[in-house]
């Protein structure tokens, strides 16, 4: 009997989830529960970490998982590098579900930095209005900078520290076009921060920043060990469904 365990939490992976129960294949889901009401894929759900590589390296073993897909956000990286190491202690396929970078276009004014601490240094030569679409993890980063405005979008209400001009807004994709350039231009934003996330449910800021002729910060993806690698559900679907060679 095949079962999965699909590390999730992005669009991706509640579409494989759908797909493989679809075709009778046994999933469970698992969900980190850093925020707070977070989309349900169809099946069984886990909620919480496992307690490290030791602890998902047994837990695999114990449920007698056959295969592990990763389909976690591209900047999950603690959980993407102890899956691959359990999955490998376990003696249990591993797959990647990582969606395509974000692509500069000729019209972009991008600026790439390395970490958010990176990002940060670069905004006062930038502007003085600053869109961040980071998430709210890691707004600390930005917390020293005095001198800039900011408006952060989130999920859920993020902790201090956070910069002291500073206006908050809860909101969760996908986005549209039409929305997100009202956006930019009601709050006068001179410059977005983004993570290079990729997909289309967050890129229509993009798209408003090249329109509007501003500048955008942009996170690199943090690096991750070596696994296969696909970038499509089918493709991921397909995998499972082979048996997992």
């Amino acid at each position: 009997m095949t079962l999965v365990l699909l590390l999730g939490g992005t669009a991706e992976a509640r579409e494989l989830a759908a797909e493989l129960h679809r075709r009778g294949i046994g999933v469970v889901s698992s969900l980190a529960g850093r925020v707070s009401s977070p989309r349900l894929p169809t099946g069984e759900v886990r909620m919480g970490g496992f307690g490290g590589v030791q602890g998902l390296a047994r837990w695999l073993a114990e449920l007698g998982v056959t295969a592990v897909v990763d389909a976690t956000h591209p900047f999950a990286e603690k959980i993407g590098g102890n899956a691959v190491t359990a999955a490998r202690l376990a003696g249990v396929p591993l797959l990647r579900l990582q969606r395509l970078g974000w692509q500069e276009g000729p019209e972009d004014d991008w600026h790439w930095a390395g970490s958010l601490a990176e990002a940060a240094n670069m905004l006062p030569d930038l502007g003085k209005r600053v869109f961040l679409s980071t998430g709210r993890q890691g707004l600390s980063a930005f917390a020293h900078l005095r001198d800039l405005w900011f408006l952060a979008r989130c999920v859920d209400p993020p902790g201090p520290p956070l910069p002291p001009r500073f206006e908050l807004l809860l909101d969760r994709g996908p986005y549209l076009l039409e929305g997100e350039s009202a956006l930019l231009r009601e709050h006068r934003i001179h410059v977005l921060v983004t993570k290079d996330s990729g997909g289309t449910h967050t890129s229509a800021k993009l798209t408003a920043a090249r329109t509007l002729g501003l500048p955008v910060v942009v996170v690199r993806r943090p690096p991750r060990p070596a696994a296969r690698t696909v970038e499509t559900v089918e493709a991921a679907a397909n995998w499972v469904l082979r048996g997992t060679p």
